[in-house]
């Protein structure tokens, strides 16, 4: 199954921070369509590894985005709309020791890289009324590692990063700030800074949630997601999220946000849902292309 999703598949491509051979090199390796063809044969046999990081200090920026700027959806699959609008959520966290689940106690020598999430939202065509589950449907992925780059995308479809330029996450129960710097790269471009909240807003959800609990629940508490890889094909990733809702922290915007992909949408930018997730173990439990 190939859907035409090109605008992801154009998104999903590489380009290097930095420019040189080095850089182009890279390119021309992860853009390899031999390299592609012979992961996809072995993992057709061997199927990818699960993998787990005890991930800390996530950072979720959510935004309603007019539903015309969404992408196609999955076949089978619909955006989420409440009044001709879709979420939209930018998440940012520091892995802990993302590794292989098979490396047991060794999994503390893997590094633990900064990630950066943008996804839309979707829901099953024929789901019933009212607020569902949904999947996610990646838009961008960064992450701040050459390393991690390379190997996600040498190793997978559904995770093809970008590496930025610059990539700065620092967060505490306080307040924080992310800072996402493309240089020359594909890598979208952010800056943030939030800090603590003493309550939740009320009128961001109206209508389309209840209360701040069931947008958070919404937002976060996702179980698959997919992903369209530089070729246009579809993969299927389930993961594992178990995020305690009575942990997470409400945060507030203290600067205006810098995000020209969003604001290229006609998202008002100071109108951000926040919160802060301190810490959660994740597990990428499977992945299969569609």
């Amino acid at each position: 199954m190939s859907p035409p999703l090109p605008a992801l598949a154009q998104a999903a491509r590489y380009r290097h921070p930095v420019a040189g051979w080095p850089g182009r090199a890279l390119q021309r390796l992860l853009g390899c369509t031999h390299l592609t063809a012979a992961r996809r044969a072995l993992t057709r046999v061997l199927p990818v590894p699960a993998l787990i990081s005890d991930v800390c200090e996530v950072v979720y920026l959510s935004w309603w985005v007019d539903v015309r700027h969404a992408p196609p959806p999955p076949p089978g699959h619909r955006p989420f709309v409440h009044g001709g609008r879709t979420p939209y959520t930018v998440l940012t966290y520091r892995h802990g020791h993302f590794g292989p689940a098979v490396a047991g106690p060794l999994r503390r020598v893997f590094p633990s890289p900064l990630q950066s999430n943008w996804r839309w939202y979707v829901v099953p065509d024929d789901a019933p009324a009212g607020l569902v589950t949904p999947k996610v449907l990646f838009d961008r992925n960064v992450i701040d590692t050459v390393l991690h780059a390379v190997g996600a995308r040498l190793c997978s479809d559904a995770m093809q990063p970008h590496l930025a330029a610059r990539f700065e996450h620092v967060v505490d129960a306080t307040g924080g700030l992310t800072v996402i710097e493309p240089g020359q790269g594909s890598a979208p471009a952010l800056r943030a800074q939030v800090r603590a909240a003493q309550a939740w807003p009320d009128a961001w959800g109206a209508g389309a949630f209840t209360d701040a609990a069931q947008a958070m629940a919404f937002l976060a508490c996702q179980d698959a997601a997919f992903a369209v890889a530089p070729d246009g094909r579809l993969a299927l990733t389930h993961i594992d999220l178990p995020i305690a809702l009575a942990d997470v922290q409400p945060l507030q915007l203290q600067a205006p946000v810098t995000c020209p992909h969003l604001a290229a949408m006609g998202v008002d930018l100071a109108e951000a849902f926040c919160f802060r997730v301190p810490q959660v173990p994740f597990r990428v439990v499977s992945e299969r292309l569609l």
